[in-house]
């Protein structure tokens, strides 16, 4: 991507844009732009306001590349929570974006587990195929784990950023265990902005993509 390129999914203005364009100029120079994997890194540093977000993050199985095709043929998009559905791009692609939220409120009751998990579950039909972004939830992405090994489901790729000193680390550890394509972090930090950060560089890159062609 080069400077007059540049896309920013939450610029919309001339200032916002300029901000944002100086932003990513200096990150690029302090992380470095040489991959795919680069440019998720500088997004994820710039939505935390931390550079060293970028040191944490981890790839698995090409996720990049399993990211592009799966937006590339309309993969539903699945979220943990609204904020993180909120803050996905949705100009330029045909994928839905969905929250697990809104479905398995039975579930949740009768189980008594988390609103989150519990609507994973219910989703379990649209999981295969799909990309899953968990921002939040350490108890959906210990769920989304348990479906991939145990009942053999089969997302395109999980984003996995979940916060917190309750199962977040171990989570993410479990999630890069597997060999589903999936970007994670290292460590108790994490949250919504990158696990959104992540997922719209992704979904930029389609763009650039589809632009030039």
């Amino acid at each position: 991507m080069t400077g007059n390129m540049y896309i920013d999914p939450g610029a919309d203005t001339e200032e916002g844009y300029a901000i944002s364009s100086a932003s990513r100029a200096l990150v690029r120079k302090m992380v470095g732009d040489d991959t795919p994997e680069d440019r998720i890194r500088q997004r994820c540093a710039i939505a935390v306001g931390d550079f060293v977000m970028a040191e944490l993050m981890e790839f698995i199985q090409n996720p990049v590349d399993a990211g592009l095709v799966a937006i590339a043929s309309g993969a539903t998009i699945i979220t943990d929570i609204r904020m993180v559905q909120m803050g996905i791009r949705k100009k330029e692609h045909n994928s839905d974006v969905i929250c697990a939220l809104d479905h398995g409120a039975e579930i949740s009751a009768e189980k008594g587990i988390t609103r989150s998990s519990a609507g994973f579950i219910a989703l379990r039909e649209k999981i295969d195929g799909a990309i899953v972004v968990i921002g939040n939830a350490p108890s959906a992405l210990l769920t989304l784990c348990r479906m991939i090994k145990d009942e053999d489901a089969r997302p395109a790729l999980v984003i996995g950023t979940p916060v917190g000193f309750v199962n977040a680390k171990e989570s993410k550890e479990l999630l890069r265990e597997l060999e589903t394509p999936s970007i994670s972090n290292r460590g108790t930090r994490g949250g919504t902005p990158p696990a959104i950060a992540c997922m719209n560089e992704i979904i930029v890159m389609y763009i650039e993509k589809n632009r030039s062609q």
